[in-house]
């Protein structure tokens, strides 16, 4: 059971992201952590533990990773020190130092203070006349805790900018954060919790992590991009958004997985490749690569499985109802498979389904046809090119979980 292997490790993590979600305003401070306390299976922070423990002491510089979690500024306790510096004044807070506390008075210079970190001794590094031998740790580094937490920051922060754009009243069974607290406070807060995950990611130590969150951030908005319709654009704008053709190997289909890409497999791709990084993974070592395609696979199987219960009864997933994705207005996988047999669903597809009776009859189409079989089928291929990867890994409790979950994956309800 991948959850009970690390249920400490996610309670854990569940507790801290109250003191990194923490602002001046407190207003801010509620609806930033107002999805943290209707939680979701917590599947992206998971899927960063089991990375980490099936590939710590595969990469190369490991033993470089491990000697800084313990004496340099990638300690748990460097990392929990709040993200808003002490000697910068970044927002007002009365705990901080009188010469910070304050806009009364003007700034004056500070003297700087200087700490100094010890180097890992040249011992740890590998050397051609002692290559590095993999050999799983099975332990988890306080950087990659740490990464585990930003994901759900930027996977959070993704979910208020979508329930505004999306205009949902719900989110997991319970109001969302447009719903409780109004459009503009539900997008400042997730541009908070951006700007948090930020500060956190800039202390991991590693550029390539930083330029692989990044990448995430951007990729979300793209995809969001690639998900709008005309009927989103002001009248007259014309921006090209997506391509006409409804065959499966043509423009729209092709849209619809790359959407499903940069919307939900991004993050869990370049997360846990990201927490193989911060294992001591190096260029040229497969580990990063086996990280990415898993995720990669596994995260389009998520999506299509969602489409997928779009179509079933509502009540498990917390959605207003059957068929929300077509009252948005989007064609996913089922919808473009049934197109294929019956035709007719072409002009609803094209406008919206924006017309009266376009909802239901495109429902009952869909049920009426294969396109819920072999959208499933598609999920299944990539579920079982994700097992496929792993077996480059050696076996471990941590593979193990990873295959479990990527079963829950294509067999859930929710």
């Amino acid at each position: 059971d991948p959850h009970a292997l690390f249920s400490a490790e996610i309670a854990r993590i569940q507790s801290q992201l109250c003191n990194l979600l923490t602002s001046s305003h407190p207003s801010l401070t509620e609806i930033a952590s107002y999805y943290f306390r209707h939680p979701s299976k917590q599947i992206r922070p998971l899927l960063v533990l089991l990375f980490s423990r099936a590939t710590n002491g595969l990469g190369s510089h490991f033993p470089v990773k491990a000697w800084a979690a313990e004496h340099s500024r990638l300690r748990e306790e460097e990392l929990d020190a709040p993200l808003t510096r002490p000697d910068v004044l970044c927002d007002f807070n009365p705990s901080m130092p009188d010469h910070t506390a304050s806009f009364n008075m003007p700034f004056n210079l500070h003297s700087p203070s200087r700490r100094t970190y010890p180097s890992p001794p040249s011992s740890l590094y590998p050397s051609p006349s002692s290559p590095h031998v993999p050999v799983l740790s099975h332990s988890i580094l306080p950087t990659q805790m740490r990464l585990a937490q930003i994901v759900e920051m930027i996977h959070v922060a993704s979910l208020l900018h979508d329930d505004v754009i999306d205009k949902s009243p719900l989110r997991r069974g319970a109001p969302s954060g447009p719903a409780a607290f109004g459009n503009k406070l539900a997008v400042l807060g997730g541009d908070f919790l951006l700007g948090r995950a930020s500060a956190a990611i800039s202390r991991l130590g590693s550029a390539e992590v930083v330029e692989l969150c990044a990448g995430v951030i951007a990729n979300l908005v793209e995809g969001e991009i690639l998900q709008m319709s005309p009927s989103d654009l002001p009248e007259g704008a014309s921006i090209p958004l997506t391509s006409s053709s409804a065959s499966p190997t043509g423009g729209r289909w092709s849209t619809y997985l790359r959407k499903t890409y940069l919307k939900t497999a991004a993050l869990m791709a370049k997360g846990i490749r990201a927490a193989v990084v911060l294992g001591g993974c190096r260029d040229g070592e497969v580990w990063k690569e086996v990280a990415y395609a898993y995720g990669r696979n596994l995260g389009l199987a998520f999506q299509l499985v969602d489409d997928i219960l779009d179509f079933s009864s509502s009540g498990s997933l917390g959605k207003p109802g059957s068929g929300a994705d077509l009252r948005l207005g989007l064609a996913t996988g089922p919808v473009l498979y049934a197109a294929e047999e019956y035709p007719e669903l072409e002009l609803m597809i094209a406008r919206g389904f924006d017309q009266e009776g376009d909802v239901e009859r495109a429902l009952t189409l869909v049920h009426a046809s294969s396109g819920v079989a072999r959208t499933r089928e598609l999920a299944l291929a990539h579920a079982d090119k994700a097992r496929e990867v792993l077996q480059l890994l050696p076996p471990s409790d941590a593979r193990e979980g990873l295959v479990a979950l990527t079963e829950r994956v294509v067999k859930r309800v929710w």
